[in-house]
């Protein structure tokens, strides 16, 4: 593991590269992207790369990075490394290894964890703990906020910079509670604050009814969550497209890769394809809350 001098002497030499490294970030973004300004793009392009590299980050989770563009990614929403960030549901930490290394020295780190069931949240909640104990120079900074899903508060109101969320917004279309999600996720945001969302994306003219068991979602759908909540669509990416995927599987999206719910049957087949066409969509909070007040979190964990 990297010690945090390791660590701070890399980034700098990455930041070194100045010019160089911005005109490499705007060839980053796919033609016809709608992109944040460039100096927000530009500003995390060496700690990225440094963070992406780090040895903390499990292997397993690094072969993901061909599929899930994690550079690209948060260039696209604008991350800088001075902000609060909150990431709801971030389920086995695969984006957690990345953000909050990056934001540990001068932002702020928040997981927000479902508390409303146990099983599969309860195991996710239980290994990030376990994640942030084992590695306090990569996650000492970060905190942990419990929130109940048909209620949900990520903090006190306006506290918050950024809002991202990666391949959830199914589940809260499953379970019923997507548009108080999205209310919450307002509330917490400051004004001009961003929303970033990435999830499985439905063939065009798939209606929700047809699509929502499948783990795919329309685009229209997902950007109405978000508008109805007050927020404003900012930019739209093929950042995660994937144009192998056929989305028409027996098991749904949980037939591809990560997940393989078939096993070994086909399995060649859907390695091939790889994991999810996805969209990636950026919104901001153009206004004052919309929500109606509410208290701030009544567990939060800080390691």
């Amino acid at each position: 593991m990297r010690s945090r001098f390791v660590f701070g002497f890399s980034v700098a030499l990455l930041l070194a590269a100045g010019v160089a490294q911005a005109q490499q970030a705007s060839q980053d973004q796919p033609a016809g992207d709608l992109v944040p300004p460039t100096s927000a793009s530009d500003f995390t392009a060496g700690q990225l790369d440094a963070v992406l590299a780090g040895s903390w980050r499990s292997e397993h989770n690094k072969a993901r990075d061909v599929y899930r563009h994690p550079k690209a990614t948060l260039q696209f929403f604008g991350l800088q490394p001075d902000k609060t960030v909150i990431e709801i549901t971030p389920g086995g930490g695969w984006y957690t290894e990345i953000l909050a290394p990056l934001l540990r020295d001068n932002g702020h780190y928040i997981a927000a964890i479902s508390g409303g069931n146990g099983g599969e949240d309860k195991q996710d909640a239980d290994a990030l703990r376990a994640k942030f104990k084992a590695d306090p120079n990569q996650y000492d900074k970060a905190s942990i906020v419990v929130f109940n899903p048909k209620t949900p508060i990520f903090g006190p109101l306006g506290s918050a910079d950024m809002v991202l969320t990666f391949r959830n917004v199914h589940n809260w279309t499953m379970a019923g509670n997507a548009e108080a999600m999205f209310k919450a996720f307002y509330a917490v945001l400051k004004t001009g604050g961003t929303l970033g969302v990435v999830d499985h994306r439905a063939a065009p003219g798939t209606s929700l009814d047809a699509a929502k068991n499948s783990g795919y979602l329309p685009t229209d759908y997902v950007i109405k969550l978000a508008t109805d909540a007050g927020f404003k669509l900012d930019g739209q990416s093929e950042i995660n497209a994937n144009p192998k995927d056929t989305k028409n599987y027996p098991k749904g999206v949980w037939t591809l890769p990560p997940t393989l719910t078939l096993g070994d049957k086909d399995r060649d087949k859907y390695l091939a394809i790889g994991e999810s066409d996805r969209m990636t969509l950026r919104f901001v909070k153009t206004g004052v809350n919309k929500a109606p007040a509410m208290p701030a979190p009544t567990s939060t964990v800080r390691h």
